[in-house]
């Protein structure tokens, strides 16, 4: 197939000269002031870049045994073993256009299935379903046997300096432009992009390319951000930094209707508001750190668990929210996000997130309240620059009217087992990267999960995984 050809070639592309003080996790983030966890700025200034364009590549491999069920649903995982394997290449384009502004394209190619439910007999594959905190950053709700492309993002940013001393520099970077800028600066940025470009950045769990897959540990497991579903949407952001603190806000457009491809295309008909305050840390001897904190509310049209199941009383049939979505509502969220370095090479991070069980997940996944923490060890520990070692766990739960109505055997965005036995989800995950170059990792990831889907009726289930990665 083409697409498995252009990301073979890509793989064999010699390399292209070291970045400079490129950022460790290579995610993809619009904003030179997201990391959690800066390391000193260098010295010397780079030279101001005009145009950029950089290219990675992943391939995914993920497998599951066999594991105990006591019955299966729609959107269970499956109790048999299975296979599935998501790759994408990705084109980063910038370019200055005047004072403090530049443009930035992203088009993309995307083939393959997260695991989930294998299809029937001339079915199509139900994949990203049956885990809460899902196992694969890399796999979209979508997925396809062939490759397609898609713009994922085009957005605009704006730096306005603000003084407060010498300018630092900003190394070149994916969606970044090398240059300097000063310490004090606002930034505002609009078009389409990802909510968590901007918030919820963790310096040591954030980046399925490159750390760690579960969807609760890279994000909040609670932060129903604005998305399509590829994790993009329409919306703008603004960050202004003044010494050790960074103050966030942004507003975004929600789907059409919870968990669709459509985004609304009426400006603020159904929106998600959101706010992040940053302040960097000089911990354990001065090392770097950040604590954030994030608040939101989704305002638009989602039903609620309690009247769905009230609804589906006497009909013989399973509840469902899209049938009590008759109404806008709001649902507010909150979390809190912490990365420290507290050794050389070894840090720890940890999130905690929570949102209004009362209504449906309109986005990212069926989790009410998430906790998750872990330890982060880069190989520069061992004289292993490139290579990487992770530990963490997350712990999700919903509230007592989602427990209802998926007992009832309704369906949410990703669990829906038909029936519920309920218990917190548990999910471990550890991983190793080993970097054959500063351009080319092979990552070995292993995640163990207790109760997948709030289900106690299914599992544990172990779930392998092996990542390439390409970044150029």
């Amino acid at each position: 197939m083409f697409f498995t050809g252009f990301a073979l070639a890509v793989a064999f592309v010699s390399p292209a000269p070291a970045t400079p003080g490129a950022s460790p996790s290579g995610s993809p983030a619009p904003s030179p002031a997201v990391s959690a966890a800066p390391s000193p700025a260098p010295t010397a200034t780079p030279k101001p870049e005009r145009f950029s364009a950089h290219l990675q590549a992943t391939d995914t491999q993920q497998y599951h045994g066999g594991f105990r069920a006591a019955y299966s649903g729609p959107q269970s995982l499956s109790a048999r073993p299975d296979t599935a394997k998501t790759i994408d290449a990705t084109l980063f384009l910038g370019a200055h256009l005047w004072q403090g502004g530049e443009l930035y394209v992203n088009p993309e190619l995307d083939q393959g299935f997260g695991l989930g439910q294998p299809a029937p007999p001339g079915g199509i594959y139900e994949g990203t379903v049956g885990v809460a905190g899902y196992v694969s950053g890399e796999a979209y709700k979508v997925g396809r046997d062939s490759s397609y492309g898609r713009i994922q993002r085009s957005f605009l940013r704006q730096t306005i300096e603000l003084g407060g001393g010498d300018a630092r520099s900003v190394d070149p970077d994916i969606n970044q432009l090398g240059g300097s800028i000063a310490p004090k600066h606002l930034i505002l940025t609009a078009g389409k992009f990802s909510v968590v470009d901007v918030f919820d950045n963790n310096v040591y769990a954030h980046d399925p390319k490159n750390d760690f897959f579960n969807w609760t540990i890279i994000d909040m497991g609670s932060f129903d951000y604005a998305a399509d579903a590829w994790g993009y949407t329409y919306g703008a952001s603004a960050e202004l930094t003044s010494g050790l603190s960074t103050a966030r806000a942004g507003l975004f457009q929600l789907s059409l209707q919870p968990n669709v491809i459509a985004v609304e295309s009426v400006p603020l008909r159904q929106y998600m508001p959101v706010f992040e305050f940053e302040r960097r840390t000089s911990l354990f001897g001065g090392r770097p750190g950040a604590l954030k904190a994030l608040a939101y509310y989704d305002d638009g049209y989602m039903g609620a668990y309690a009247d769905a199941v009230d609804a589906a009383i006497g009909t013989g049939k399973p509840p469902s929210t899209a049938d009590v979505r008759q109404n806008k509502h709001v649902k507010i969220g909150e979390g809190l996000n912490l990365a420290q370095e507290i050794a050389p090479h070894v840090g720890v991070f940890a999130r905690l997130s929570a949102m209004n069980g009362t209504y449906e997940a309109f986005e990212f996944t069926d989790v009410d309240r998430a906790a998750s923490g872990g330890v982060s060890i880069d190989g520069g520990l061992y004289h292993r620059a490139d290579d990487a070692f992770g530990l963490a766990c997350a712990f999700n739960a919903i509230s007592t009217p989602a427990q209802r109505y998926f007992a009832a055997g309704g369906l949410g965005i990703l669990a829906g087992d038909g029936a519920l036995s309920y218990a917190g989800e548990r999910v471990l995950e550890t991983y190793y990267k080993a970097g054959f170059t500063k351009h080319f990792a092979l990552t070995f990831d292993y995640q163990y999960i207790t109760n997948p889907a709030y289900n106690t009726a299914r599992g544990p289930v172990s779930v392998y995984g092996l990542r390439y990665h390409v970044q150029l």
